[in-house]
């Protein structure tokens, strides 16, 4: 009987230990994923600017898709992102740029929206990663004085930045992912739901309008929203 406990606490013990030892498997691999999602949602995409490199590429290297609409950029802050456009908008919400899996995704223009940006109202959406990676920065705008010193950016339109316009916020707000006005373009006078509902807004113009949309922190369906004007 003596031998049975043995042979029980011995099997106990070895079981113990290979938990244990997955556990801290799956900590080294979320720490390795971290560092992989921090590293490559700017670092790796940076030198693909149009203009950054000759014809916008980097010879040897994987190419970004051709889905490739845009490169949006606000000044002074993290956002200097391609901009991806797939036939829905699932496609970009788990695949970076040149098509491989990520959890971070893609920086991607609404599926409804033309992609010359030639529409009065179009929607960019990006995930809320920490250290203000992807669209983690917008947060900061709900500050107005932060807002009026960061409130300049640029949109290059097309795969080689063909188009240049200069991108001014104006406004921004907090949402539901449920307001039509907002997340489904061309529904709704979004331009009547700024005016309302906008925790910054800086005035009005005829301009056609750029939203950078990610998700708020206080629930699954809360967004924040900055609004652009798109100067000609």
């Amino acid at each position: 009987m003596t031998r049975f406990w043995k042979r029980l606490n011995i099997l106990y013990e070895r079981l113990l230990l290979i938990v244990l030892i997955l556990i801290l498997l799956i900590v080294l691999w979320c720490m390795y994923d971290n560092y992989y999602v921090f590293n490559h949602t700017t670092d790796r995409v940076s030198g693909y600017r149009p203009g950054a490199v000759s014809n916008g590429e980097i010879q040897g290297e994987k190419q970004i898709s051709s889905d490739m609409v845009a490169w949006v950029t606000l000044f002074d802050t993290n956002i200097d992102y391609p901009v991806m456009q797939g036939d829905d908008n699932v496609r970009y919400l788990n695949t970076d740029p040149f098509g491989d899996y990520s959890l971070a995704g893609s920086i991607f223009l609404d599926c409804r929206n033309s992609s010359d940006f030639s529409d009065d109202y179009s929607l960019i959406y990006g995930h809320h990663m920490e250290y203000g990676r992807m669209f983690g920065a917008l947060d900061e705008y709900l500050d107005e004085d932060y807002l009026n010193k960061h409130k300049r950016g640029e949109l290059l339109i097309g795969y080689r930045g063909e188009e240049k316009h200069e991108l001014e916020v104006f406004a921004v707000c907090k949402a539901s992912a449920q307001d039509e006005e907002i997340f489904d373009p061309g529904k709704g006078d979004v331009r009547e739901f700024i005016k309302t509902h906008a925790e910054v807004f800086l005035g009005e113009s005829e301009e056609r309008i750029v939203a950078l949309s990610t998700c708020s922190e206080e629930n699954a369906s809360s967004r924040v929203i900055v609004f652009c004007y798109l100067k000609d």
